[in-house]
């Protein structure tokens, strides 16, 4: 009885809003003790003293809501506002200018130049890196080169600028308390570019002590900067990941950082990236000097440069290996070389014939060193007793093209040398020529297996016998002569002591083949017979048979690939280093 009066009187004081502390200690003990019991004596929905409805819940959420609402509102508006107090603080965006307006006024120094269209001729004047010397400090001087990278941070931006592939020269600008505006500009933009793009750079010439670029005795202060052409931002590979030698690449493989790989396909799709690297952009400039002294020398020997056709009615070798158009409804061919014209060319008393061009072989060769098309050397001479007269010229123009490359493109040699290691091609001072059948015996000497005396050497045997030829001789650049009948062209002259073996010629550099040559046939009654023993068609080379028939003095003669003396020379791992945009069975672009 007396439980239930205390409770009674528990609800009774908290519904008069006294609480507990009405009712004295030993009932605030009992109502505490009770507590769970309370609801009971309640009707169903009605909340008891001191807790929240359901709708007052409600309500107090939707204020707290609300008041978060309002603060967010409140934190954004401020942050919008700080960003159009900056916006205004920040100089207008940089108008396209044009060259001509840009070196007509001062106001704006730097930004992005409208198209270059031939719009007119400011008389300025650019400067070469390659001629930049300590003593031209306190100069200023216009530069247009690539962008090789930028580092901009804080108040400071520092370019790396590129002429060719071999010059580079530090550009620096420093924040001018004087010019802070301008100071902003410049600083942004220059943080901006992006690396490889093309741009026009003015500024002081100033004394440094820069190891990283190759002019390591000047920077330039910039003044002014202009894009000329802007390069994308993302690259199918970095610069400096194309340049950078083999070994340091493979050697950082398995460390925390390694350097990516840059593979062959990805370079030959992106080729002129690659070639702006030092190594590539060097082969293509000792590709040309070969042509150079390749030229030089045999105009000296008094022969003349001529021009035959590509697009030809038959087979210039007469295989099947050719490629074959439609030419206005006749079956036509692309020229596998310039053969049978260059000896047209003696049957019309040129004398001695060199042509440079084009070659095409459709041959499903996937080799490090086979291209479809390539660049051929060829030359022909008129010969007096014996074919061996052409030695001494191939030689010697030969030695003219590995030492006119030491001299002339050391700098090229030694960008290559960087990046593909190899020792230099060793050439000696007189022919040396070894006969076929002693060269098969020095493989067979050597340990050698299947070496077969009339048939044609494999690439392993080619390599091995040029081990063996610099080891004995001491010269990387050899001539195996009296090559098998079988396995050389209809239009080659058979030994008159043993036809099974020719009046032909191959010769080598580090044990690879770089060009096939040989006495050609010029009796026309002796080339047909050679012709239809060979199986092939008399009536295709009629053209070629007629200008022997008219007379033509005994001739013999070769043809180089450009490709292959440029990929051994420099001990390249793969010919299609050595071509700009290479050919393959797999390749037709770019």
């Amino acid at each position: 009885m007396r439980r239930a009066t205390l409770m009674l009187a528990a609800a009774a004081a908290v519904l008069a809003g006294r609480g507990a502390a009405a009712l004295g200690a030993p009932a605030a003990r009992g109502l505490r003790v009770q507590q769970r019991a309370l609801p009971r004596l309640f009707c169903a929905g009605q909340a008891p003293s001191g807790e929240k409805t359901e709708e007052e819940k409600a309500r107090l959420k939707a204020e707290r809501d609300a008041r978060k609402a309002a603060k967010q509102a409140a934190k954004e508006a401020k942050k919008a506002k700080k960003a159009a107090m900056a916006a205004a603080a920040e100089p207008p965006p940089l108008a396209s200018i044009g060259i001509m307006d840009a070196e007509l006024q001062d106001s704006q120094r730097c930004g992005d130049y409208v198209t270059i269209q031939s719009q007119g001729i400011t008389g300025r004047e650019y400067t070469d890196m390659a001629e930049l010397t300590g003593d031209m400090a306190g100069q200023k001087v216009w530069i247009r080169a690539r962008l090789q990278n930028v580092r901009a941070k804080g108040g400071s931006a520092f370019l790396v600028l590129r002429q060719g592939a071999f010059n580079t020269l530090q550009a620096l600008f420093f924040k001018d308390k004087e010019q802070p505006e301008m100071s902003k500009r410049m600083l942004k933009y220059l943080g901006g570019l992006s690396a490889e793009s093309v741009v026009d750079i003015y500024g002081e010439l100033v004394s440094a002590d820069v190891k990283s670029c190759s002019i390591n005795s000047l920077e330039l202060s910039i003044e002014k900067a202009f894009m000329v052409s802007a390069a994308d931002a993302m690259l199918p590979f970095q610069h400096e990941d194309a340049a950078r030698p083999l070994a340091e690449v493979e050697e950082s493989q398995g460390t925390e950082r390694p350097f990516p790989r840059i593979g062959q396909e990805l370079r030959l799709d992106n080729r002129w990236l690659d070639v702006r690297t030092p190594a590539n952009n060097a082969i293509m400039r000792i590709r040309s000097g070969i042509c150079r002294f390749y030229r030089e020398s045999l105009y000296s020997h008094g022969f003349v440069e001529i021009q035959t056709p590509k697009l030809i009615g038959g087979e210039s070798e007469g295989g099947s290996e050719v490629f074959r158009t439609d030419y206005f409804g006749k079956p036509a061919c692309l020229a596998q070389s310039p053969q049978l014209y260059k000896q047209m060319a003696i049957s019309g008393d040129l004398g001695r014939v060199f042509e440079v061009g084009p070659v095409f072989r459709a041959e499903q060769s996937h080799t490090r060193r086979h291209l479809c098309e390539f660049t051929g050397l060829d030359m022909e001479m008129q010969i007096n007793e014996h074919y061996s007269e052409v030695f001494p010229i191939v030689h010697d123009t030969f030695k003219r093209i590995f030492h006119g490359l030491e001299e002339h493109y050391a700098d090229e040699i030694a960008a290559v040398r960087e990046q593909y290691p190899q020792e230099p091609a060793v050439i000696s001072d007189e022919p040396c020529v070894i006969k076929f059948p002693d060269g098969m015996q020095m493989l067979r000497d050597a340990g050698v297996e299947d070496v077969d005396d009339f048939g044609d050497l494999t690439g392993a045997q080619e390599l091995e016998l040029g081990r063996l030829v610099k080891e004995k001789f001491g010269t990387d650049f050899f001539i195996l002569a009296d090559y098998p009948s079988a396995v050389r062209p209809f239009y080659t002259m058979p030994n008159p002591e043993d036809d099974r073996y020719s009046n032909s010629y191959d010769m080598f550099i580090r044990g690879q083949e770089i060009c096939s040559g040989a006495q050609r046939v010029h009796d026309p009654e002796l080339l047909r017979k050679i012709i239809l023993s060979k199986g092939l068609e008399l009536d295709k080379f009629e053209d070629y048979i007629k200008s022997f028939e008219h007379g033509c003095a005994p001739h013999a003669g070769g043809g180089f690939g450009l490709e292959r003396v440029v990929f051994l020379y420099l001990g390249l791992d793969n010919v299609r280093k050595a071509v700009m945009f290479p050919r393959d069975p797999n390749r037709l672009s770019p």
